[in-house]
């Protein structure tokens, strides 16, 4: 007997049977179809995160929603201070400086670049600064300097908290030494 024949001898009194076994193989074949769906979605969704982290990692995309402290979208440029000499990049470097501690609120007392060290013939530019800023204002001033562009590092950093005394009594004295890198040769 083949194959067909049992299925027919089997399933022609029943017919209920056979609505039910065809009811269940259309819905095998449809939960099939939706999980490999699913996974194809799942896959597509993974894709993209990964090329979103890419992006974002070599720099050709900001971020959804970030922001720096101060609200604005992260600043776009080069990785470098920019000049044509290193006095120009120096210059550069105290305009980035004393632009960041002034959007905080701050006062800038002085500022000192070290053209003259032995980072300065590597590229490496310093500027010590001699500010006035509120305590919560401090982290933003930080925050600015070093997420931004281009590339800024606080090597040293000292705070004097704000006298009892004044008119402005709520402002600390911060020393600060920020460094960059200059792309051009001293």
């Amino acid at each position: 007997m083949s194959t067909e024949q049992t299925l027919v001898r089997y399933l022609t009194p029943y017919p209920a049977v056979a609505v039910i076994c065809y009811v269940a193989l259309v819905a095998i074949c449809a939960s099939v179809t939706w999980a490999a769906l699913a996974d194809v979605y799942d896959r597509y969704g993974a894709l993209s995160a990964a090329t979103d982290m890419l992006d974002q990692i070599e720099g050709r995309k900001k971020p959804p929603g970030r922001a720096d402290a101060l609200g604005a979208n992260a600043p776009v440029g080069s990785p470098f201070l920019e000049g044509q000499s290193i006095t120009v990049a120096g210059a550069a470097l105290q305009q980035r400086v004393t632009g960041a501690v002034s959007k905080s609120g701050g006062n800038v007392l002085s500022t000192q670049i070290d053209l003259n060290s032995s980072q300065a013939k590597n590229g490496i530019i310093s500027l010590i600064v001699s500010c006035e800023v509120e305590q919560p204002a401090l982290q933003q001033v930080l925050y600015d300097l070093e997420a931004g562009m281009p590339f800024l590092f606080v090597d040293q950093l000292e705070v004097q908290a704000p006298q009892a005394t004044g008119r402005e009594a709520g402002l600390m004295r911060v020393l600060m030494t920020v460094s960059g890198q200059w792309q051009g040769k001293p």
